[in-house]
């Protein structure tokens, strides 16, 4: 991730902390580096795991849960349900973008489309104003899509093998 965007969001969280009497504890600065180093979506066990093993900062789940709630409302991390699972996205400098989710394997990939964000910038809304968007397009990924083909072929040849034995008895 880039220098730049960690001092930005540093900035934030240290403006927001200041404001509301919150102290500047180390566990927060280090979990806001290690989340924005992480290029794409983590779980909490993923999160804690690069903490403990390649930063050797070891935390608790409760500070972790706690921390990543103050930093989804302070929209440097958006939180994804992708299919029976939990994950959790840095997001100052993507607010807005899709993801294609597999409904076989549930492979998350993120697809960068020039003319969704068009559309949605282009909308016009009724007393409302517009900080960005996540579109979640559901479908089969292709290699699920071949495995499920070279399964049909399978099943249709051994049938056919069946019928044949069936018939020359």
């Amino acid at each position: 991730m880039k220098e730049s965007v960690i001092v930005a969001v540093e900035r934030l969280l240290d403006n927001y902390l200041e404001m509301n009497n919150h102290r500047k504890t180390p566990e927060r600065y280090t979990i806001l580096r290690a989340i924005y180093s992480i290029n794409g979506h983590f779980t909490l066990d993923d999160l804690k795991a690069r903490l403990a093993q390649e930063m050797d900062f070891p935390v608790s789940r409760a500070t972790l849960y706690n921390t990543l709630n103050l930093f989804m409302s302070l929209r440097l991390v958006v939180r994804h349900r992708f299919q029976g699972t939990t994950k959790y996205e840095a997001c100052y400098d993507n607010q807005s973008h899709c993801h294609q989710i597999c409904t076989m394997c549930g492979k998350v990939t993120e697809v960068k489309s020039p003319e969704i964000k068009a559309a949605v910038e282009n909308m016009h809304l009724k007393r409302f104003r517009k900080d960005g968007f996540t579109l979640y397009v559901y479908g089969v990924c292709s290699t699920c899509q071949t495995k499920m083909t070279k399964r049909k072929k399978t099943t249709t040849t051994t049938k056919k093998s069946n019928n044949k034995n069936k018939t020359e008895k």
